[in-house]
């Protein structure tokens, strides 16, 4: 990566509106739709506005808003996105959570990748196909705001202490929008193993 958008407390975006060529994008975005296994997760008897997948590296496990997650094989498509975004980053990554924006009603609320398996200060490397959505960034204390146009087939990365202070979120729009794909690249760590004392 060659630019940085510096973000108040030491955190910074990267955002690159033409990562994967049109014609590449178009491409991918429709075999992700029609070969992906999506489902809707949900949390306290609501399900969240959004269909979802998970894939990992083997052993690697994510849990996030109480759901936990087992890791699933890497398509030849993912892993290619992977190997390109680990060449712009210089980071390397064992996951990738999708996510499926059907149309303006799905959306992301207000969060942060802090969990605490991400290590700290943590880079999330976004990916986005389909139709364009509003990338909102909140600080927590300031509540000062930064807005990106997400665009088809850009690459979006968070990096520094940004999930500490910041949140993000995908808001809904009541205007017509296509479906739009969101690949969003992290490295899990593995949890040590527990101890117990005979």
């Amino acid at each position: 990566m060659h630019s940085r958008i510096p973000l108040l407390d030491d955190g910074w975006l990267h955002y690159e509106a033409s990562f994967i060529p049109q014609s590449e994008a178009d491409g991918l975005f429709e075999v992700l739709r029609s070969s992906t296994s999506w489902y809707q997760e949900g949390s306290r008897g609501r399900l969240f506005p959004r269909l979802v997948a998970w894939c990992a590296d083997p052993t690697v496990v994510y849990t996030y808003s109480g759901i936990t997650h087992e890791s699933s094989p890497w398509t030849e498509e993912l892993l290619q996105i992977r190997q390109q975004i680990e060449q712009a980053t210089e980071v390397l990554f064992n996951s990738v959570l999708l996510n499926y924006y059907r149309d303006g009603r799905d959306s992301m609320g207000f969060h942060a990748d802090d969990e605490p398996e991400l290590g700290q200060n943590p880079v999330i490397a976004s990916v986005s196909l389909g139709a364009a959505r509003r990338f909102v960034l909140k600080h927590n204390r300031t509540g000062e705001k930064h807005e990106i146009l997400l665009e088809h087939g850009s690459l979006l990365v968070m990096g520094g202490s940004c999930q500490h202070f910041w949140k993000h979120a995908i808001p809904k729009t009541a205007k017509p929008v296509r479906p739009r794909i969101n690949l969003t690249f992290r490295h899990i760590h593995s949890k040590k193993p527990s101890t117990t004392k005979t």
